[in-house]
């Protein structure tokens, strides 16, 4: 039994997120969650929520919250839209929590006793009309390198250069629009990362089978320019981790917090304690310390483009520069860009498909197979309305929905609600079981690579194969001459309902509950032995007709939907 970590990128506190969201992180993350378990390995799957910086302040102050208040209430927000899309956390922390305080605050005493802290006296930009020093992120301007207009102060999210406020030509506000903007002088804490540098490279350079992504991303950090920077860990504001030395005061910080990139990665390792802590497990130090028996966990992280960059280096600095013996990531799946229907989903806009109302409209699994099937991995991806439509139709009711109801039924009506007796398998049942062995060992190893397109191709082909074997074989037919043949050819097609059921669970959870339901059965070993699995569901056992597993999308219903998220959520 292999033990498998896994940790989703964290989504932010402010407001409800959109699909596009979805599928860069948690979403596959819980795919490849559920296919270990599945597979009877031991996994830690851990997400939380990012509580920290301007954008929380400014979204409490416009909801009229106190934002300790609001975080709170986001926090079950989200918990409670991870749920019904049926994210299977072991634990969904939250970074404010006590846990990352402590271990945000021991990380930096432990880099500043390495010689990897320095003190910078810097200019930042205030803003007289919104009254605050503004971080980066909340500066734009014309990015130097490329000419995006709309860069933020420390990245350009169209060439992904890290960017300093006053590299910005023409900067703003992207609070107030403002350009009455002051440099200040004021003194701030920085990761040295450029001493690193070497370490870092190397490291990743062992990561031979990361995808191109990830690497190309890290590396261009690495080597653009004048290189890898250093990096502030450390912001004026009030809301956050206050600077310490480990348990201690730090002279010269008193006010400050730390910068929400710096805590929110460690937000893994302190959801790990939260986990425990809330009664939910033992242990933490097992899956984070390979003093202490982490050596032979493995480590995948799941994450947008756009966070490559600090997991793959600042993160890392963080941990290799503590010295001490913390587990680092085995391998990370980045992922592109979800866009929306000819455009970008926008959240200021309101413009796409946002967790809480794609729940409102049709259920979890339509969103996941759509999603996952269509996963943004070696480019970026575009939600259509009439590829969702296309997809929901044909894979899910028309494909597996249309072999559930033909065999279910057609059993009900000749043999009853029960798995018929009578007639063996013939040189097509077995060819069938041959040819689904094959396929499954090719699902299984799109699985473990998460190629996630693939994996979505190879179950969809899996679920095809019974309808082709009931249009080949006609039991409906065959009945009328040989009632034992037909029986034991529905009785094949039954334990296919249980194999699809274990394979699906990953993509469609509650479809695949329903299908075990049916078939009464709670046995989700998986099927090692394709032969062995064709014949678990034994003669004489009970099931029932499942309802419509799918129901189809009109074309009304599609044209309502996509003026509905138009914009002006």
């Amino acid at each position: 039994m292999q033990r498998h970590l896994i940790t989703s990128a964290i989504p932010y506190i402010n407001g409800v997120k959109h699909l596009g969201n979805l599928i860069g992180s948690q979403l596959p993350a819980d795919l490849y969650a559920r296919y270990q378990r599945g597979r009877g390995n031991e996994v830690l799957f851990l997400c939380a929520t990012d509580e920290h910086g301007t954008p929380a302040e400014l979204a409490a102050a416009k909801a009229n919250q106190d934002i300790s208040e609001y975080c709170e209430e986001m926090h079950a927000v989200q918990a409670q839209l991870a749920d019904g899309f049926r994210l299977s956390f072991d634990h969904f922390g939250r970074s404010s929590s006590l846990e990352n305080h402590k271990l945000t605050q021991h990380f930096a005493g432990q880099l500043e006793a390495a010689g990897l802290i320095k003190e910078v006296i810097e200019t930042q930009i205030y803003s007289h009309v919104d009254r605050r020093y503004l971080p980066d992120r909340y500066i734009e301007g014309t990015c130097p390198a490329c000419g995006f207009e709309d860069a933020r102060g420390d990245q350009c999210d169209s060439c992904t250069k890290q960017l300093d406020p006053t590299d910005l030509i023409n900067p703003r506000s992207s609070i107030s629009g403002a350009t009455e903007l002051e440099q200040r002088e004021t003194k701030h804490l920085y990761l040295c990362q450029s001493n690193m540098k070497d370490n870092l490279e190397n490291w990743i350079d062992s990561k031979t089978d990361w995808p191109v992504l990830t690497t190309s991303i890290a590396k261009k950090w690495l080597n653009d320019g004048d290189g890898l920077q250093d990096r502030g860990i450390t912001r004026d504001l009030d809301w956050g981790i206050p600077v310490k030395k480990g348990n201690s005061p730090w002279p010269g910080m008193e006010d400050k917090v730390f910068y929400v990139w710096f805590d929110a990665p460690i937000e893994y390792i302190a959801c790990a304690q939260e986990w425990v802590n809330a009664g939910k497990g033992n242990n933490w130090e097992k899956w984070w310390r390979t003093d202490k028996g982490a050596d032979d966990v493995v480590y995948t992280q799941f994450m947008g483009k756009d966070n490559v960059p600090f997991h793959t280096l600042s993160f890392p600095a963080t941990i290799l520069g503590s010295g001490e013996p913390w587990k680092l990531v085995d391998y990370i799946k980045s992922f592109n860009y979800l866009n929306y229907d000819g455009g970008q989903f926008s959240t200021s806009r309101g413009r796409g498909v946002f967790m809480d109302d794609a729940l409102h409209i049709l259920p979890a699994d339509y969103w996941r197979w759509w999603l996952l099937s269509h996963a943004p991995e070696s480019s970026d991806s575009e939600f259509t309305w009439d590829n969702f439509q296309s997809s929901v139709n044909k894979d899910l009711a028309d494909v597996l929905g249309n072999f559930v109801s033909r065999v279910t039924k057609f059993c009900r009506s000749k043999f009853g609600e029960e798995i018929p007796a009578g007639g063996d398998y013939g040189q097509a049942e077995n060819s069938l079981i041959d040819s689904l062995a094959s396929q499954v060992k090719s699902y299984e190893k799109y699985m473990e690579k998460i190629e996630i397109r693939k994996a979505a191709s190879e179950l969809r082909a899996i679920w095809a194969l019974g309808n082709e074997y009931l249009q080949s074989s006609a039991p409906w037919s065959v009945y009328k001459e040989d009632e034992g043949k037909a029986a034991a050819q529905i009785r094949l097609a039954l334990n296919l309902i249980r194999i699809y059921a274990i394979l699906s669970q990953p993509f469609i959870p509650t479809t695949s509950e329903k299908l075990m339901l049916a078939m009464d059965c709670n046995d989700w070993s998986w099927p090692e032995k394709v032969l062995e699995a064709a014949n678990t569901l034994i003669a004489g056992s009970k099931f029932t007709v499942p309802e419509v597993l799918f129901q189809k999308i009109s074309d009304e219903e599609c044209e309502n939907w996509r003026s509905q998220f138009s914009g002006t959520r």
